[in-house]
């Protein structure tokens, strides 16, 4: 009896531990994401107090402002969606208690009955009279199996209403744990809602500032598109090139191909001409070996998981796309990439495996392009390359040093651009941030 007591005992722990577990589960995963996001933000805070410092470009500093600003609020945003979890898992645990203290009290209930008629059947007189008054053998038997399982059955009522208590205990300080956590987070909030404020409040002044530069602010905006459509014109030249070389190779692969099927239907005497005709394809239709096609299928099977272009604290100060910079009458960017601001000694790093395509240098920086298959990487701003045309390259391997401006301070960025063959992509949702 008292070894199956305990191995009750022993059940309802582990089942109560495993229940509280999994708050505690989902409070630390929910914990994890949070602080890889709360590191990113102070990294990247401490890029904008160096920028704010040392950089005199007001233009500089208002870009990396609004990515400091971004960030903020993509955390907040991450909060948001906490505090939402943790609401949910706060109603699972009130319906869980709710549940529990319902069975405990049917349980009270049932064990209250079997008490009382105990007591009104208590001696053992009683118990023997009633065994002992039985018709026959069978029926004495019968009795005393009740007696006997009647008993058990009110020790086990006991036990189960001890279990439900110690299952309520742990179910209450679980929601409490939670509610706790809750709590937190919403002062988190409200605190990264104040510098939120604080550092558009900033950003304000900063574009009031500029706006008195119109002139002058048009004339760096003109400066920084003419450099830009130099640096685009090249790499769309030679990712042409790249794409008529990829051709050429998946061509004289196609041909061998065709070749030595040749060979063998010539060397068996099997296929006629008309089943030749059906395996066989123009050439024009072959665009990508098949190490590329490969490779091109593993790249996009990666897609939101690629590893950030740079290495170390960043912040993206220049979005992709066509946009106006808010606040700031006429200026307008079109960024066919994204910018990304790190600190002095920043490395390149590529995305994924691949080949470098080609390297060239450009006013003086070196750019690098790296062939994923179908899919093409450049790296832009750099004050060294690490790598040349042809060499192979694994994820996250340095290609070059991104180029700190002593003019400006040591201002670090990295131009990121992503292109499916010739067409322009936002790298963005490729990247893992």
């Amino acid at each position: 009896m008292m070894k199956r007591f305990f191995v009750i005992l022993i059940s309802c722990l582990w089942l109560a531990v495993t229940l509280f577990a999994q708050s505690n589960k989902l409070i630390r995963e929910l914990e994890s994401k949070r602080g890889a996001l709360q590191k990113q933000i102070a990294e990247s805070e401490s890029i904008l107090k160096d920028t704010k410092k040392d950089v005199g470009s007001q233009l500089n500093s208002l870009a990396v402002l609004t990515g400091q600003i971004e960030e903020r609020k993509r955390y907040i945003m991450a909060i948001n969606n906490d505090v939402e979890a943790i609401q949910r898992e706060l109603a699972s645990l009130e319906r869980q208690l709710h549940g529990l203290e319902k069975d405990l009290k049917d349980k009270k209930k049932k064990y209250e009955a079997s008490v009382q008629y105990l007591y009104k059947n208590k001696s053992i007189e009683e118990k023997l009279m009633f065994i002992f008054s039985a018709k026959n053998l069978g029926q004495t038997y019968r009795r005393m199996r009740y007696v006997r399982e009647y008993a058990t059955y009110q020790r086990l009522q006991g036990e189960e209403i001890l279990k439900k208590q110690d299952q309520i205990r742990k179910k209450k300080a679980e929601l409490q744990q939670v509610k706790i956590a809750k709590e937190n987070l919403l002062q988190e909030r409200e605190s990264e809602k104040v510098k939120l404020e604080e550092q558009e409040k900033e950003k304000r002044t900063l574009v009031t500032n500029l706006q008195k530069k119109q002139k002058g602010l048009q004339n760096e905006i003109n400066k920084k598109r003419r450099e830009a459509n130099q640096l685009n014109a090249r790499i769309d030249k030679l990712i042409a090139e790249e794409i008529e070389r990829a051709r050429k190779r998946a061509q004289e692969e196609a041909r061998r191909e065709a070749a030595a099927r040749k060979k063998e239907e010539n060397k068996e005497g099997k296929s006629t001409a008309t089943e030749t005709a059906a395996k066989s394809k123009p050439l024009e239709a072959y665009t990508m070996s098949k190490a590329d096609r490969e490779l091109s299928g593993n790249f996009a099977a990666n897609r939101g998981k690629l590893p950030m272009p740079i290495s170390g604290a960043y912040i993206i100060t220049s979005r992709y796309g066509q946009y106006a910079v808010e606040g700031l009458r006429n200026v307008k960017l079109d960024n066919k990439g994204i910018d990304i601001q790190g600190k002095p000694g920043a490395q390149a790093r590529a995305i994924f495996d691949g080949k470098v395509a080609a390297v060239f240098q450009l006013n003086g920086l070196f750019n690098v392009l790296i062939r994923h298959g179908n899919y093409i990487s450049v790296y832009c701003n750099l004050s060294s390359a690490s790598v040349k045309a042809g060499d192979t390259v694994k994820t996250k391997q340095s290609i070059g040093q991104v180029f700190s401006d002593g003019t400006d301070n040591g201002r670090t960025v990295l131009h990121f651009q992503l292109r499916r063959e010739k067409e322009k992509l936002n790298p963005e949702p490729w990247l893992n941030r």
